[in-house]
């Protein structure tokens, strides 16, 4: 027995010398350690494991943890940059504005300019009003693809909002302008609302492509390292739940800019909508100033020239192959195709695959976003047939931003931690499909809310009928509009899980010089979202809508379900795709390095010469 506890030690002492030795390398593998000592099974010994975890596998602070750090100590996010501060302030100003004119589409193309409905303008109709802000949404979000083009290929991401917050302030000004009641009464309020809406959706592209991966910019730790808090507790510094922090506040500053809707529907209401849309104009150039005064105190990435076109060709040449690794410089080696000359490396087609990743996940956003369109426009004609007292139907589309205002901190300092500290995973693609099931929710509310609302009179299952004027007014039925308030907040609830999500799962899975561009195919999946929306218009009247609710319940929870069995996968591997942003830019210290060797070393040689 003493001989054996003897052995036992010699073989502790070797352990841990080899433990320290591989220390320095970066990680102990205790299994590895036995395998080498001589042992093709590994005796079962408790102590010398927890020896081996405990002492020998600690790193040293503001280094890459091992595997074993990775799996047992906590993950938190860094506080912001100042400088991601800023650009949120300038998302939160474009929002104010973009939300504010928005939310007053319907009623401003719906109801006519005499008042008999309420404020308006156009007096187009309900299916009208729905299928032009409808087509706001999709254009808004098609746009995207050239502000990306624009800023990964040839500007820049800070240059592309520059040039397209200018493309936006004209759009607004004629909007604004042909909104005053003499151009109304002239008849050129419908001439000026499409033209005015096809500018503004240039400008909104050429924004929303570039700013929430400059946020993120912003941001330049790109590998996770262990810290010792001053209490004591080893932890990791993990750069995607920074990332997941930033776009947090990101959205949050996006709905404290919704939060326009509490002013401008009184403003639209009392003074008319030219008011309103003059207050946003104010706002959007409050906005524009903070982006050209703030110009030094950004990260800007410079563009990287033929990027797109580049990663098309390598995209040909995966499909004519049918092999994702095809483009590889060092694939067409081992083919005997060394003379072939490539604009890009091995690493490019690696951070061009893992792009594709978040491109496949994306296919299923546009039904997410057909539930989500419902918010500005089919709600908004639900609550004009509720009882209002005194609030303005299009009101009510302040509790979506209120819930994520709400509820996006509560999640990410008390949750999310909470989840991280007891090592239960909720990874991206769990919370995206969870985003699916909260937004299922909301239809099956405003389905069964819409059965109500015919059940009351006077009107029942014809809201706004003739035996409801007041006033020369049409009032709705003999429900109160505060109880559409769930439908909105189950809406908001939503978007921090699949939207917010989306944002970072963009980011994060784009290749360095494709942030942009990757970002504008998820917007994409937005205009996707609008065009089948489009499909059913036919659906948007009394008693039709009630059913669209509930067929867009059913295919919500059903595209969850089928979301998540397809990639929950993926979540499994978040830290092996993330880290390679990290990968390109170290790629990228040695190129600038070798570079700037030769480069001295021709100097020299020239003054030899």
């Amino acid at each position: 027995m003493a001989e054996h506890e003897m052995q036992a030690a010699e073989l502790h002492e070797l352990a841990v010398e080899r433990g320290v030795a591989e220390k320095r390398k970066g990680s102990v593998d205790p299994e590895k350690v036995n395998l080498d000592l001589g042992f093709a099974n590994p005796a079962p010994d408790r102590k010398m494991e927890v020896a081996l975890q405990e002492s020998d596998t600690e790193t040293p602070d503001d280094e890459e943890p091992n595997d074993y750090e990775k799996q047992k100590l906590r993950r938190v996010g860094e506080s912001l940059p100042r400088s991601a501060w800023l650009i949120a302030i300038v998302e939160l100003c474009e929002r104010f504005t973009y939300y504010g004119c928005q939310g007053l589409f319907q009623n401003y193309i719906q109801r006519p300019l005499d008042g008999s409905l309420g404020r308006g303008a156009l007096g187009q109709g309900h299916q009208t009003a729905t299928a032009l802000t409808t087509f706001f949404s999709f254009w808004c979000y098609v746009t995207p693809i050239f502000g990306a083009i624009l800023a990964d290929q040839y500007i820049g991401k800070y240059w592309a909002i520059v040039a397209s917050c200018g493309v936006y302030i004209v759009g607004l000004l004629i909007l604004l302008l042909t909104s005053l009641p003499v151009s109304l009464e002239h008849g050129a309020g419908l001439g000026g609302f499409i033209a005015a809406i096809l500018i503004i959706g240039l400008g909104t592209g050429g924004i929303k492509s570039n700013v929430s991966p400059l946020i993120a910019d912003q941001y330049t730790r790109k590998r996770m390292a262990v810290k010792t808090l001053p209490s004591g507790e080893r932890i990791i510094l993990d750069p995607a739940v920074t990332i997941q922090r930033i776009y947090m506040v990101f959205y949050c500053c996006i709905n404290i800019g919704a939060l326009s809707l509490l002013a401008t529907p009184y403003m639209e209401r009392d003074v008319g909508f030219w008011s309103a849309f003059l207050l946003c104009v104010c706002m959007f150039t409050v906005g524009t100033t903070i982006v050209i005064l703030g110009r030094k105190f950004y990260v800007v990435r410079p563009p990287q020239g033929s990027v797109i076109t580049n990663a098309f060709r390598a995209l040909w040449i995966m499909i004519k192959n049918r092999n994702m690794d095809a483009p590889k410089p060092s694939y067409q080696e081992e083919l005997g195709n060394a003379r072939r000359v490539y604009a890009w490396d091995d690493q490019f087609i690696d951070e061009l695959k893992r792009a594709l990743v978040a491109c496949r996940v994306f296919v299923f956003y546009p039904i997410y976003w057909v539930v989500y369109g419902q918010f500005s426009g089919n709600f908004v004609s639900q609550a004009g047939q509720m009882a209002g007292h005194g609030i303005p139907n299009d009101l009510m589309q302040n509790f979506d931003p209120i819930a994520i205002l709400f509820f996006a901190p509560i999640l990410d300092r008390l949750v999310y931690p909470m989840l991280q500290k007891y090592h239960i995973p909720f990874r991206p693609i769990t919370r995206i499909a969870f985003g699916f099931f909260v937004a299922s929710m909301s239809m099956l509310y405003a389905a069964v809310l819409q059965h109500y609302i015919y059940q009351a009179g006077p009107c029942y299952g014809h809201p706004l009928c003739d035996a409801s004027v007041v006033d020369g007014v049409a009032q709705g039925n003999n429900i109160h509009i505060a109880i559409q308030t769930p439908a909105y907040m189950l809406i908001g609830i939503s978007e921090i899980f699949a939207s917010v999500t989306g944002l970072e799962y963009a980011y994060m899975k784009a290749p360095p010089s494709m942030k942009s561009f990757v970002q504008a195919m998820y917007l994409l999946t937005n205009a996707f979202g609008s065009a089948i929306s489009e499909a059913f218009i036919s659906l948007v009247g009394d008693p039709e809508v009630m059913w669209l609710f509930t067929g867009l319940c059913a295919g919500s929870f059903a595209t969850g379900v089928i979301f998540w069995l397809l990639f929950h996968h993926l979540d499994a591997q978040e830290d092996e795709m993330n880290v390679l942003d990290a990968k390109h830019d170290e790629l990228e210290n040695k190129k600038a390095l070798a570079n700037a060797r030769v480069g001295n070393e021709g100097t020299a040689e020239a003054a030899r010469i």
